[in-house]
């Protein structure tokens, strides 16, 4: 029985509780840590949990825990990391990985020293959409992708910056670039690859009282050749979120569509109806996932605790999404063209790098300890559009 320990009790650690006890015959949950107890104690009252509480993660180093969810802000996630691997434990962090590129590599060093699993949390990838959508890009049936357009569109109204670790590049790390699009990165890196140019922009359009943007725009460019696009936003209304891939051959998308086209003589557009049938009977096909979202990844980890298998998504990847992220930033403050990969010296791979050359749009003038436990949105199911589900940091 694999012992767990939730660290940091916010909303976003119901996902993670939830997806324990569906594999509540593999692993038990045993220990709660917030900063606030009461918190912890409500989470334990509400799933009837048998679990101690502590308000100092450092409590549980020295304990029998064989698997941490860390459910704390961006700015701690790198300390309680290396320091529960460094103690012997296995970790599962949520987005984003960190805060910079330097802790990041501090992280996958500590996990490499340790010999122990380090997964970053990205359960879009344990989407049966976005799994399937990665299975058909990696067919070729669509045909080499030649554009990418992925919009990561949420809406939060203005008090949501008003907690006090969120709004500045300090704790938070940025805005919906790095802690609402970052799903939508990884998956896109996971389905494509790394571009190789990054041109961006980014703005505060909507939230007087944050440091960090909330609203950007980047442009990809490929080795190949392809281009790419992604929104990332907290002000857009609906909050439709989707990939589109349009393939050489055909166009594909989660939501799931397809659509494909022959020339003319003339060269415009016939409709190939043979190929869509093709894909979707290909797509129709793919078995589903025993389970999706956090209950997904969190099997996949205990899985890989259990038998030695790798993780899907592992420190590199997560490394690999807030690299594109900080690309993104770094072009949207400076107006550069970045190319990628980004170095070790490069301005925007510590954190104090990143906060010396980031616009701050404004300074954060609220700061509330809490708000009520209420439900949230993660991102849609991508079943179809506007369909979302629960659990947030």
């Amino acid at each position: 029985m694999i012992k767990v320990a939730i660290i940091g009790t916010g909303a976003i650690s119901s996902a993670h509780i939830e997806g324990y006890l569906q594999l509540q015959d593999r692993c038990k949950i045993v220990a709660l840590c917030d900063l606030y107890p009461e918190k912890a104690e409500a989470k334990r009252e509400q799933y009837g949990l048998d679990a101690v509480i502590v308000k100092d993660y450092k409590e549980l180093l020295d304990q029998e825990i064989d698997l941490v969810s860390v459910c704390m802000p961006p700015f701690v996630h790198a300390r309680v990391t290396i320091d529960f691997l460094n103690a012997g434990s296995h970790v599962l962090v949520e987005k984003p990985m960190a805060s910079s590129l330097q802790e990041c590599d501090a992280m996958i060093e500590a996990a490499e020293k340790s010999g122990k699993v380090l997964s970053v949390v990205a359960q879009n990838r344990f989407r049966n959409p976005i799994m399937k959508l990665k299975h058909v890009v990696d067919s070729g049936l669509a045909g080499r992708i030649l554009h990418a357009q992925v919009d990561s569109f949420w809406w939060r109204g203005h008090c949501y910056y008003d907690l006090w670790w969120r709004g500045t590049w300090e704790k938070e790390g940025g805005g919906p670039t790095l802690n609402h699009a970052v799903h939508h990165i990884d998956a896109l890196l996971w389905m494509l690859g790394r571009p190789s140019q990054v041109q961006a922009f980014m703005s505060n359009v909507a939230h007087d009282n944050a440091e960090v943007e909330d609203l950007s725009v980047a442009m990809l460019r490929y080795p190949d050749g392809a281009l790419g696009q992604i929104t990332s936003s907290v002000v857009h209304h609906g909050e439709e979120q989707q990939f589109i891939f349009q393939g050489e051959h055909a166009r594909i998308s989660a939501p799931w569509r397809v659509a494909a086209s022959v020339s003319l003589p003339n060269g415009f557009p016939k409709r190939d109806q043979q190929l869509e049938e093709k894909i979707a009977q290909y797509y129709n096909e793919l078995p589903d996932l025993p389970y999706e979202g956090h209950t997904a990844q969190i099997d996949n980890v205990l899985t890989a605790i259990e038998t030695g298998a790798p993780v899907l998504v592992d420190g590199a990847s997560g490394r690999s999404t807030l690299e594109l992220i900080m690309s993104i930033y770094k072009s949207a403050s400076t107006g550069e063209n970045v190319q990628l990969p980004l170095p070790q010296d490069d301005s925007f791979y510590t954190q104090e790098g990143v906060k010396r050359n980031v616009p701050h749009f404004y300074k954060k003038s609220g700061s509330v300890d809490n708000f009520t436990d209420v439900k949230i949105t993660t991102g849609s199911h991508y079943s179809e559009m506007n369909g979302q589900s629960s659990g947030e940091k």
